[in-house]
């Protein structure tokens, strides 16, 4: 933890030290352009949502100097499974995307967090924590941050990395278009015997909702699942019931390493500009974890931020990244809909509809899609 008084200027404030703004960090700090991260948290968290990286997201940690550690700290799965309970009505493959990086790897936030702040310590920089900026004011030569405990940080430029609740958006006075889905998603990490076993991610729709199972390094699990009600912190007998419900027979969870319950919502910033306040990751798009896309594209903004201000072209940074960032929250929010379609006549259509699309070239498009290949 870097305990240490805050500078009184740098060029670029990063607020939030989540992996779109180290990837950020790491960005300006290999361009030697000088920046100060501030976090409100006294240490990184050791717990995550996210728990995917994506082909596209791996050639631009390669970009960083990044990937090769956290690819040999995640589990590299070449396939998606798409199913109606038991039944297979599609295999979604990676394994011959044009990469370097033809799979998904598998891999708890937190190690994606340690290596890029290993990476960012490396190239001489560091978090500063804990820091809460309560107050951020621009002018026409720069922006004046306040934190809680009064302290001040002089900038030329803020980019909120700070969340879907950002402080940066909010004085910014950007719109955050949008709502809430109606279900409640339920997420855990466990230790489990899992009949399909760990060379895939399940993606089974019931009538119950939608059901995601993944591997994750050291034999555990990650379960994300659509509920109507669930306790705040679900217990093993709990997530137990769940998969017998909807996979059942196919899973005795033996182990609970962490649980939660969330709201998800879909939305997107009218705006990633405001002057010279800016936004990437969560601050300026938050969406359903269907497809595990919302931290990847948090990282190729943070990446593609870094590279606007080191080329001097801050002018067409929203003009790249929110289309991209509307893309990715409509995807995902069809894939949502579709996958917890509980109409009988809805359910029959699309479990007709999806094993003939997957003869017709839609695995090898979806695939595309969820790597983020064509957003190069």
């Amino acid at each position: 933890m870097n305990t240490t008084a805050l500078p009184a200027r740098t060029e670029v404030a990063i607020v939030g030290a989540g992996p779109a703004g180290l990837a950020l960090a790491v960005t300006l700090a290999a361009s030697g352009i000088d920046f100060v991260v501030l976090d409100k948290l006294a240490e990184g968290a050791n717990t995550s949502r996210a728990a995917v990286v994506h082909a596209r997201t791996l050639e631009v940690l390669d970009e960083l100097g990044a990937s090769e550690e956290l690819i040999a700290r995640g589990v590299q799965v070449t396939q998606f499974a798409v199913r109606d309970g038991s039944r297979r009505l599609m295999t979604v493959p990676f394994d011959k995307l044009p990469t370097p990086h033809p799979y998904t790897l598998m891999v708890p936030q937190y190690e994606t967090e340690s290596v890029l702040l290993a990476r960012l310590r490396a190239l001489g920089g560091d978090v500063h924590r804990p820091h809460e900026v309560t107050s951020v004011v621009q002018d026409e030569d720069g922006v004046t941050l306040t934190t809680s405990t009064g302290q001040t940080l002089r900038a030329g430029y803020v980019v909120g990395t700070d969340g879907m609740h950002s402080t940066v958006r909010e004085a910014a006075g950007i719109g955050f278009t949008g709502s809430a889905y109606a279900e409640s998603f339920v997420l855990a990490d466990v230790v489990m015997d899992w009949a399909p076993g760990p060379s895939e991610v399940s993606l089974t729709f019931g009538t119950a909702g939608l059901t995601v199972v993944a591997p994750l390094p050291n034999d555990h699990y990650r379960v994300v699942a659509t509920v109507d009600t669930a306790p705040e912190s679900p217990d093993l007998a709990f997530v137990q019931q769940l998969l017998d419900e909807r996979a059942p027979g196919q899973a005795k969870v033996t182990g609970l390493a962490w649980s939660s319950r969330f709201r998800v919502h879909h939305r997107v910033a009218d705006n990633f500009r405001a002057g010279r306040m800016l936004l990437a990751g969560d601050a300026a798009h938050v969406h359903s974890p269907a497809g595990g896309q919302g931290m990847n594209t948090g990282i190729q903004d943070g990446y593609a931020l870094g590279r606007a201000f080191a080329t001097g072209q801050l002018d067409g940074y929203e003009a790249r990244r929110r289309p991209i960032a509307q893309r990715v929250v409509a995807f995902t929010d069809r894939m949502t809909r579709i996958a917890t379609t509980r109409g009988p006549i809805a359910r029959g259509a699309r479990n007709i509809a999806l094993p003939l699309l997957g003869h017709m070239g839609l695995p090898k498009k979806l695939a595309t899609e969820l790597a983020e290949l064509d957003y190069r």
